[in-house]
């Protein structure tokens, strides 16, 4: 990418790729080495933020840890309010929850019961959608407060893992999507 005849790298070019981990035959895509680069961070969360700028949301939503990485960003250049959503037992104040599949066994998340009013349109961000389990379990408690999910935006999709089928009717953007797992 040419930037007034300065090269520019890609996003890809920002995230690490480890072979063989967790398990061989898997590549590991590491968003450390992009958050540890200040123009691979300000690449990806303005890419993301490019993707859904026609988008008409209230609220940004993010999942502990790297979506309040990505998602903070996102909500505080447009302007709008971040809403947390945590691990189990983690939340001060009343909240409401969902149980979850994971490959290895469940998860709880929650968010806090007032932290979506109903009607309110939400953009969820991420840092990455694999199988799609804890991001329909995001939409499903935003759901459960009245909310409506009208955007996904991460910054790595393994689309191998087949997240997207498991999310479809929800509209999702990713900066990278790699075709493997």
């Amino acid at each position: 990418m040419l930037w007034r005849g300065i090269r520019m790298k890609k996003l890809e070019e920002y995230v690490r790729s480890i072979p063989d981990f967790p398990e061989e035959g898997v590549i590991f895509r590491d968003v450390t080495s992009v958050l540890q680069d200040a123009e691979g961070l300000q690449l990806a969360i303005n890419t993301m933020q490019g993707k859904i700028m026609d988008l008409d949301f209230d609220v940004v939503a993010g999942p502990e840890s790297r979506g309040f990485i990505f998602g903070t960003p996102i909500a505080y250049n447009l302007k709008k309010p971040f809403v947390l959503i945590r691990k189990k037992g983690k939340l001060p104040c009343e909240t409401v929850s969902v149980d979850y599949e994971l490959e290895y066994g469940t998860a709880t998340i929650e968010m806090h019961k007032d932290a979506i009013r109903p009607g309110q349109r939400v953009l969820l961000v991420d840092d990455l959608i694999a199988t799609g389990g804890t991001t329909q379990a995001m939409a499903q408690l935003i759901e459960s407060l009245g909310g409506k999910v009208v955007g996904i935006v991460v910054m790595m999709e393994l689309a191998g893992l087949k997240g997207r089928e498991r999310l479809e009717g929800y509209r999702l953007e990713s900066a990278i999507c790699y075709e493997g797992k």
